[in-house]
């Protein structure tokens, strides 16, 4: 979830038990600790690229952690509140605070080791996209009232539009998912591994990929409320079968490294159609109907002792915004 929608959900979490005298203090202690988690991005190695990938919603993000990063935001922000709260107060509200950082990423995609360090799987909901506007405005109105007014009240009904929002979003997947049902029968296709996630910064274009066989398939669909969904057909791409292709580099430091970002990829790999050494994360593209990744990292047999380089393919043309425009609105598109 992006830093700003992190801070205000913090921010309503400690303000809706303060009290008129602490409610802005708590505000800020809230939102700064809740903003805090993210701060695993620093983590990262110029020789290994993988590494930033792999400790971003890691144990800054996990339940245990919760009371370790409570009490850091603590002792980072006494010095800010400590006119206005005691430390156990500013501690509490830190606690608050940073509990809300996983739980909101959890509701995303990419994923959260919510339950580091006993498990190392990432769970994600992927009900709502990392950047939600609508989502974010109803929370900033809210929190806002709450901030000016000193009224824990608005903090609380602040809450109560993430819960509906949230609800709204879960009703669009299920959609979503039954679409994609639907799609998978009419070709004769058993899902084996199904990813289905609204697209940037709206609940109503949804991506759907899924995988059979050797395959992965995508499609679009936009979602209202009591109305059909509107399908686009998208793009088929063959999965990578990259332990048979790289056989003869296991053990290598390429090999590893393949390893891990499959790891991190749920074993959804493919060939990138615009870049030959390129391996992508085909749950991810800019437009919900292709599997041009987003996102991939550069394969080169001749260095198999050094670590790939990890790249973003990110291509936001005229064309392809306007054909994303095209399915939000419901439109025939030129393009898939």
């Amino acid at each position: 979830m992006d830093p700003v929608t992190h801070g205000l959900i913090g921010a309503t979490a400690s303000q809706s038990f303060a009290n008129k005298r602490t409610l802005r203090a708590s505000a800020f202690t809230g939102l700064a600790s809740a903003m805090l988690a993210d701060l695993d991005v620093v983590i990262s190695s110029a020789s290994d690229p993988l590494l930033n990938l792999e400790m971003h919603r890691q144990f800054t993000h996990s339940l245990i952690f919760i009371p370790v990063g409570a009490l850091i935001a603590t002792v980072l922000l006494w010095w800010f509140v400590r006119k206005y709260l005691t430390l156990k107060q500013t501690y509490m509200f830190s606690l608050a605070g940073y509990a809300t950082a996983g739980l909101m990423d959890l509701i995303t995609s990419y994923g959260v080791l919510l339950f580091w360090p006993f498990s190392s799987g990432r769970f994600s909901l992927d009900i709502i996209s990392v950047f939600d506007p609508l989502f974010t405005l109803g929370v900033l109105i809210f929190t806002g009232l709450a901030f000016y007014k000193k009224e824990k009240m608005y903090a609380r009904l602040s809450f109560g539009w993430v819960v509906v929002y949230l609800l709204f979003a879960f009703t669009q997947q299920q959609k979503g998912i039954r679409t994609a049902q639907e799609i998978a029968r009419s070709n004769n296709h058993e899902i084996q591994q199904l990813i289905v996630k609204p697209t940037i910064a709206n609940q109503l274009l949804w991506s759907i990929h899924y995988t059979t066989g050797d395959s992965l398939y995508s499609y679009g669909v936009r979602s209202l409320p009591f109305a059909d969904p509107v399908i686009y057909e998208g793009d088929a791409a063959a999965l990578l079968q990259w332990k048979e292709n790289y056989a003869e580099f296991e053990g290598s430091i390429l090999y590893q490294d393949i390893q891990r970002f499959s790891d991190l990829s749920e074993g959804v790999l493919i060939q990138h159609p615009d870049h030959e050494n390129v391996i992508g994360d085909g749950r991810y593209s800019m437009l919900p109907t292709t599997t041009s990744p987003l996102w991939g990292i550069e394969i080169d047999t001749t260095r198999p002792n050094r670590h790939v380089e990890f790249g973003t393919y990110r291509d936001a043309n005229p064309e392809v915004r306007q054909a994303f425009m095209d399915m939000l609105f419901g439109r025939e598109i030129k393009i898939r």
